[in-house]
């Protein structure tokens, strides 16, 4: 099972946070402050998965750490000794697909200002610590669906047109 999901950039600053197991919020920045010093200080060359074990007060002993680093920001998934450490690098490749479709070429700012649409990318993914889908191209055409959906509740999202037939008074 996934216990949670953390984009960190280069900084130790969290860009999505996602924790699948109560931890109060005190526990989640212990972790967040943890596992950034474990995966920033460790060579591009290193291998993407951490087995915590026994060297962390944090973590249970069949905790793994498996990450990404793209570009400025860190991708990381915090699973237990059930998951499979290449089944999670691949979903997180295909998160990372899915962001760079539904954005075209993410970035570390697309992830702040639109946060509530990553966070939907995610749930479309990964929901209560199991995965749930794993195809980018359904990923992405749930993530339309849901925009088409907004704008036809919400004409001001629709651009210009929504404004005027706002304006417009009906006859």
């Amino acid at each position: 099972m996934i216990k949670s999901i953390l984009i960190i950039n280069n900084h130790g600053k969290p860009r999505l946070i996602k924790f699948y197991e109560h931890y109060s919020e005190e526990k989640q920045q212990q972790v967040i402050r943890e596992l950034f010093l474990l995966v920033s200080k460790r060579t591009e060359r290193s291998c993407n998965f951490l087995e915590v074990g026994n060297n962390s007060n944090i973590f249970d002993k069949d905790t793994k750490i498996i990450y990404r680093h793209y570009a400025t920001l860190f991708f990381i998934f915090c699973v237990d000794s059930s998951e499979s450490e290449l089944s999670i690098i691949d979903l997180i490749q295909t998160f990372v697909e899915s962001l760079d479709k539904c954005f075209e070429n993410v970035c570390e700012l697309d992830l702040i200002f639109h946060i509530d649409k990553v966070h939907y990318i995610l749930d479309e993914m990964v929901m209560g610590g199991l995965v749930l889908e794993t195809n980018p191209t359904i990923i992405y055409s749930n993530y339309e669906i849901q925009n088409k959906l907004e704008k036809a509740e919400n004409p001001l999202l629709s651009g210009l047109a929504g404004v005027m037939q706002t304006i417009k008074p009906n006859k």
